[in-house]
């Protein structure tokens, strides 16, 4: 069940949330705590006090568990959580549902969905990142799923705004090799967008771009430019939908070389990155829309 986080994502005195969780065992805040920032805290760092993860029944009820873990996480990310309790609350989550198999299976399945999946409401990679990070510091070093989880981890902190993004070698389709630190960029402003022209929401988004005046118009009168990058190695495939392709853009195929060295994070296509004129990010891997409005700002 996925809740807009606009209903939880505040926290008043007279604890409101408690009444929009009626089935969840949600803990009873100590009359003594009056100020509403303790008495937020205490809840954060007690929420799954009284959730038995042991009761594989209640782990299954979904309005229960999953509704638990989206107020959970508005709370979280409700803009006035620091980091520091951010962390706290999230090792008190793992430390109690890590010790039971399938309550481990189910909630972190949960997580998965929710903070990792693009297309969800509550997609978040800074609480994704410190959740992992939470699990990670959970599990013994030679659990099997620590490589996965330090993968995961590891593509997280890559490419974020304000960072240097990752350089990699593509080529064009008359075979010139180029690399993404040596792309011309005009108005400051590069597009980057990794794509896989078999991919039905490639096509859609790719159609979306092309129909955008305010792009087209910025890309002619060199305001920005666009890279877009194929990534799935097949040439032939790739060179097949070649004509297209947007002549103004500048089109390459890396030969898998970004899936392969895991340069960037590329779970959902596309994903459309926004840099500046040294290459580094302004946005990342957000929806076109999202771009279309920084664009349209400037």
């Amino acid at each position: 069940m996925k809740q807009s986080s606009s209903s939880v994502s505040s926290f008043s005195s007279d604890d409101t949330v408690a009444v929009q969780m009626q089935r969840f065992p949600f803990p009873e805040i100590p009359v003594t705590l009056t100020d509403p920032e303790d008495r937020k805290a205490w809840l954060l760092t007690h929420y799954w006090t009284l959730f038995n993860f042991a009761d594989t029944a209640l782990v299954n009820n979904r309005d229960v568990t999953e509704q638990g873990f989206v107020n959970f996480v508005a709370l979280l990310v409700d803009g006035s959580t620091s980091e520091q309790l951010i962390r706290e609350s999230l090792t008190q989550w793992c430390s109690r549902f890590m010790i039971e198999t399938h309550a481990c299976k189910v909630l972190m399945q949960i997580a998965d969905d929710y903070l990792y999946n693009p297309n969800s409401p509550f997609y978040n990679e800074k609480l994704y990142s410190l959740y992992l990070e939470a699990v990670l510091d959970e599990l013994p070093k030679e659990d099997v799923r620590c490589s996965t989880l330090n993968f995961k981890l590891k593509l997280l902190k890559r490419n974020n705004p304000g960072d240097k993004a990752m350089n990699f070698t593509y080529y064009l389709p008359d075979g010139t090799r180029c690399t993404l630190a040596a792309t011309p960029v005009k108005g400051d402003r590069l597009l980057l967008v990794f794509y896989d022209s078999e991919c039905e929401s490639c096509h859609a988004v790719l159609q979306q771009m092309s129909d955008d005046v305010t792009l087209a118009k910025e890309v002619k009168e060199g305001l920005i430019s666009v890279l877009a990058i194929y990534t799935e190695g097949n040439d032939e495939v790739w060179r097949k939908a070649l004509p297209s392709m947007p002549k103004e853009w500048i089109i390459g195929t890396d030969h898998e070389a970004v899936k392969t060295g895991a340069l960037y994070d590329l779970k959902a296509m596309p994903s459309l990155y926004l840099l500046d004129g040294q290459k580094r990010v302004v946005l990342k891997d957000v929806s076109f829309e999202q771009l279309s409005t920084a664009i349209k700002r400037g």
